[in-house]
């Protein structure tokens, strides 16, 4: 079995248990798939623009959470075995006015043929804790003590799983083997919690207690991709479930779909057995996403600049949150692709169209106004700190406790990096590389 295709069975077999656990969750993907019907059948083929319909059922993101440099190194060699590598660095420490004590990187494929077979991408926390705004010396040292007891990811699974990266497929019935074996690594365990630990570690983040408080990592939501995302909020609020209070992102507004929008259902009261009888936590939910035209460096740092913008706005515009960023969003982001890539704001390839001669300028924004290349968009394959800090914040039930007059412990992607073993790559330089790729098959450059 080739790599795409154990990553597209992975995908399958996680959502087929994650189902089984979160009743919620097989709703949704009922709601995304019709919401994703109607919407092909009102617009089209340009409703495929950013992906074909096929890619777009079959899409997921999960989450998970780890604890240690460790477990984070040996999640990193289980996902490359799927074809899954880290891109980019998240510090959700200060992305959230909660206490959410995790810094993230997430793993998917790199290249463009094999995102296009199977996108799976698994967002993936660990837990920072040496930073004192959260964790005194002495709970550290207990809760690095708790960590380093517990085993999350069987050697044999971790064998299987560098086979198959070092020889790109693993035989069936090996490949059948990792694949019952990973999944079962991320299934909600069964074992009784110490709820005294627990609700030491909620105190402080309940995030931390997700993840230090217990003896196993679990899938927190697997994401499917919906094509609108404000009709499917509306549909699921109508059938009683309850949504978190907005879409976290960008607004809804009349011009291109950038980056990433992502909601909700709210974290769902599981029961759950402790060492002292049962009770219940609320830490997973359904989470569903809408993705766009990724953005230059350019077009982040303008993304910032709007985010800042609709921030110091609010503080003397009373309006929903939303209806306040689609102002500042019609003010300053342009209005069609053309003008998006004109500026250097999105990212974007080209392709040439056969049979139509060229003109003589080097100009690819004019070979794209005879006719002569298409240009396409590159989809946003990746996350936003502030966007998934708001998923974590809208889904606690408290905010815990942090001291902002300590000083936290340094975090960067060249942390994360050397915690893994391998390169954290940067998804704008990425986006960079698929561009300049394909105007070299065109014979031009860009500086």
């Amino acid at each position: 079995m080739r790599q795409w295709e154990l990553r597209a069975a992975f995908a399958r077999s996680l959502s087929e248990m994650y189902g089984t656990e979160v009743p919620a969750y097989t709703t949704l993907l009922r709601v995304s798939a019709e919401v994703n019907a109607d919407v092909l059948a009102k617009r089209g083929a340009d409703a495929q623009r950013l992906g074909s319909i096929e890619r777009v059922t079959a899409e997921r993101h999960g989450a998970i959470r780890v604890g240690t440099p460790t477990e984070l190194r040996q999640v990193g060699q289980i996902f490359a075995g799927f074809g899954m590598y880290p891109v980019g660095f998240y510090d959700l420490r200060d992305a959230s006015a909660s206490s959410v004590p995790v810094v993230s990187t997430a793993f998917r494929p790199l290249d463009a043929d094999e995102l296009a077979r199977n996108p799976f991408r698994v967002f993936t926390s660990v837990l920072v804790t040496d930073d004192r705004r959260f964790f005194d010396a002495d709970l550290q040292a207990r809760l690095e003590t708790f960590l380093g007891r517990r085993e999350l990811f069987p050697a044999r699974v971790l064998a299987l799983a560098a086979r198959a990266a070092a020889d790109g497929e693993l035989p069936d019935a090996e490949a059948v083997e990792l694949l019952e074996g990973a999944t079962a690594c991320f299934a909600l365990s069964q074992e009784p919690i110490d709820r005294a630990w627990y609700d030491e570690l909620a105190r402080v983040s309940a995030v931390a207690a997700d993840i230090g408080g217990v003896s196993s990592t679990h899938i927190n939501h697997l994401t499917p991709r919906v094509l609108d995302i404000d009709e499917l909020y509306r549909r699921m609020s109508d059938l009683g479930i309850t949504m978190i209070d907005e879409i976290q992102g960008p607004p809804a507004w009349d011009g291109p779909d950038v980056l990433l929008r992502q909601t909700s259902f709210r974290a769902l009261a599981e029961p759950r057995r402790f060492t002292d009888g049962p009770g219940e936590l609320r830490v997973r939910f359904g989470e569903v996403e809408a993705r766009g035209i990724a953005l230059t460096a350019a077009g982040r740092a303008l993304y910032d600049r709007l985010l800042a913008e609709v921030d110091t706005r609010r503080t003397t515009d009373p309006r929903p949150r939303a209806e306040v960023a689609t102002d500042v969003w019609r003010e300053h982001l342009p209005t069609t692709e053309e003008s998006l890539d004109r500026q250097g704001l999105g990212a974007f390839t080209y392709r040439a169209v056969p049979g139509v001669p060229r003109p003589d300028s080097p100009d690819i924004q004019e070979w794209v106004r005879v006719g002569a290349v298409i240009r396409e968009p590159i989809v946003y394959e990746d996350f936003l700190p502030r966007s998934a800090a708001g998923i974590f914040q809208s889904n606690l039930t408290d905010a815990g406790t942090r001291d902002d007059a300590l000083v936290g412990a340094a975090r960067d992607a060249g942390w994360m990096s050397d915690a893994l073993g391998r390169e954290v790559a940067d998804p704008i330089v990425r986006n960079e590389e698929l561009t300049r790729a394909s105007l070299r098959a065109l014979n031009l450059e860009i500086s």
